[in-house]
This record gives structure tokens, C-alpha cells and sequence, in this order.
């Protein structure tokens, strides 16, 4: 997973491995496996305090798998995962998925003005 992040993502490259695997411990994490050779062909992980919020990041589905319907599995089973929490927020940010994520019920901010970013 560390490879896909931070070699083929646009959001982590050059991510630590050491960093990674922190966020790995500090997450909910989530996969999809080729039902013959048993490989993972996507990751994404959930950031949350298991009450009200949650943040969805990290999803990467392997070159090969896109086209077939594999990000809609992955964010179908996360979404199933969370509903019994009853979270009243769940985030994300997306440069290219937005349709794959409106299926899911997300949508542009109401409000982008109230929320903030500290990035480093």
C-alpha cells in the first residue's frame, strides 16, 4: 500500500513510510481482493472518532482493476461499514471521483466558507 500511495497517487507522493503505517494503526482500514490470486487491488482508509465524523482518504484502486465497477465496490462496503454509527458527517476530498462519490450520497459543500485547512 505504501507504494501505491506514495509513488502512484497524486495526494502522497513521497509520503514516509513510517508516517504511513502510523496512519494505517490510526485508521479503519478497508480493501478489495481479486477473488482468484487473493491480491488486493484497492485500499482506502476511514479517519474517525466512531460517534460523529468521519474522513475517508487514502482510496486508491490499482491501474489494472479501474474500469470494472472496483470503486463503487469499495465505497459501497465503507459506507455499509459506517451506516450503524450513525456519523452525521463523513468527508472527503476528490480531484477526479466526484460522480463515483454522488452515488453515495456525497455532495459540494453547503457552506466551503465555514470550513478551514492548515496544511503544511
Amino acid at each position: 500500500m505504501h507504494l501505491w500511495l506514495s509513488e502512484q497517487s497524486y495526494w502522497a507522493q513521497g509520503r514516509l513510510r513510517e508516517k504511513q503505517d502510523a496512519a494505517f494503526d490510526a485508521s479503519r482500514n478497508y480493501g478489495v481482493y481479486d477473488i482468484e490470486t487473493g491480491e488486493r487491488v484497492a485500499y482506502g482508509r476511514v479517519v474517525t472518532d466512531g460517534v460523529t465524523f468521519a474522513w475517508l482518504c487514502d482510496v486508491f484502486v490499482t491501474t489494472e482493476a479501474r474500469g470494472h465497477g472496483i470503486g463503487k465496490m469499495l465505497a459501497a462496503g465503507v459506507m455499509a461499514d459506517l451506516e450503524p454509527l450513525g456519523l452525521k458527517r463523513i468527508l472527503l476530498s476528490t480531484a477526479d471521483a466526484h460522480g463515483l462519490y454522488a452515488q453515495y450520497g456525497f455532495t459540494e459543500l453547503a457552506e466551503p466558507s465555514r470550513m478551514m485547512a492548515r496544511v503544511r
